[in-house]
């Protein structure tokens, strides 16, 4: 499942649009794209402005529009079905998460003002086999569009039912083996955060980094993403230590070794591996005054960011300002915090929303679904979806002063060469 987490709307509200700002070139050929362009803004700033009423309790049972008749739980009433594929019965942490997800999609519905939306909820169980019945379920009843599941496994269990019958999926793991075309995943991708901060602490003027990561799939992809940005701006990766679990020491020792040949140091992992790191390093004798410390989006996360051990350390991030007035928002209509990953499932409906509004017959084609142009959400930031189903972000950098992070590098409007 996904673990990590820009715009802004006027009045607190989070909108949704999909960019303007990339070079006219780039929409030339497509009349649709322009017009998703358009009116996709137009309607973010309607949702912005407007009063909509909010849900007093839990999700509304709501009578089914016409079509095929529907089984379980729905939200809105509109004309264009989607799916939403939550673990609501899964063991564990599972079954939490997946309300508070439906939560936010619900607030993102009737944040949508005029969507024309009905959203059919299936409960997966959290299993593959859980999850490929939901979506024949909802495939059944008519949805058009799945969004979700969260996690890897169920996302694989989807895949194959989904493309058999030409319904794109949304999904929120941020796993990309399980991506593919049609299969597109909305979660926070670490090669995108390590690309991220490794070109923003080029552009600062380091020269040569180091890593300690995990001996894990995360510390695969970490790796490789570093060694390719690395040598996009001549960076000289001077050591990459991997480790395994409760084997951070002899990798402390071995960065430690060549510590006077680099300025800049990659620790991904976030609480407890991190931080830990850090003061053994200071222990060894490692002078971090001069090394610039590098995060991922996992040290998006208080008990980081509030760690004194990475203070002025670097880490990538959509801008804070939108989650954290999401949070507010949904704190004050169902209680609680929300989890980082909720905002995924605001996202998505509230792109579904958009598209069903702007982009007719047809809404979730592929070729709409992957415009270059990108999307641009109010919570997260810009984003869009490739033709092999990962998604590139628009992300900012921001350092750790042991409160409030500080940011050192705004998230783009807009993608450039789209």
């Amino acid at each position: 499942m996904m673990t990590r987490d820009d715009g802004r709307v006027a009045s607190g509200a989070v909108g949704f649009a999909v960019t303007t700002e990339a070079s006219d070139r780039h929409v030339e050929g497509s009349g649709l794209t322009r017009r998703l362009a358009l009116l996709l803004l137009g309607g973010a700033a309607l949702a912005a402005c407007s009063p909509t009423s909010r849900p007093s309790g839990g999700d509304t049972l709501l009578p089914a529009p016409t079509g095929p008749a529907i089984s379980g739980e729905v939200l809105g009433t509109g004309t264009v079905r989607v799916a939403l594929l939550l673990p609501k019965t899964a063991p564990g942490n599972g079954a939490t998460l997946a309300a508070a997800m439906q939560n936010a999609a619900s607030l993102g519905l009737s944040d949508f003002s005029g969507n024309d939306l009905t959203v059919l909820v299936k409960d997966t169980r959290g299993s593959a086999e859980g999850a490929a019945e939901a979506a024949r379920q909802a495939i059944s009843e008519g949805a058009e569009l799945i969004i979700g599941p969260i996690f890897a496994a169920e996302v694989g269990g989807v895949g194959p039912v989904a493309r058999a019958a030409s319904v794109p999926v949304i999904a929120f793991s941020s796993d990309p083996s399980v991506a593919a075309s049609g299969v597109y995943i909305l979660g926070f991708l670490v090669d995108g955060q390590v690309r991220r901060v490794v070109a923003e602490a080029a552009r600062s003027g380091r020269k040569s980094i180091a890593a300690i990561m995990s001996q894990s799939a995360f510390g695969n992809l970490a790796e490789a993403a570093l060694r390719q940005e690395a040598g996009r701006y001549g960076m000289r990766v001077v050591a990459v230590e991997r480790f395994a679990a409760g084997g951070e020491a002899q990798s402390v020792a071995a960065i430690a070794a060549v510590a006077s040949q680099i300025d800049c140091l990659l620790l991904p992992e976030g609480a407890g591996v991190a931080p830990t790191i850090a003061r053994s390093l200071r222990t060894a004798g490692v002078d971090l005054s001069r090394i610039k410390l590098l995060g991922t989006g996992v040290w998006n996360d208080p008990s980081v960011y509030n760690d004194p051990a990475l203070t002025g350390g670097w880490f990538p991030s959509p801008e804070i300002s939108g989650f954290s007035a999401f949070a507010s928002r949904y704190r004050s209509t169902y209680g609680g915090e929300p989890p980082l990953t909720a905002s995924l499932a605001y996202d998505a409906v509230v792109l579904a929303a958009g598209l069903a509004k702007t982009a007719g017959a047809q809404r979730f084609q592929l070729s709409v679904i992957t415009n270059p142009e990108g999307f641009l959400s109010s919570v997260n930031g810009l984003f869009r979806f490739n033709a092999f189903g990962t998604n590139d972000r628009g992300l900012a950098v921001y350092e750790v002063t042991g409160s409030t992070p500080s940011l050192v590098s705004a998230a783009p409007r807009a993608f450039t060469g789209a």
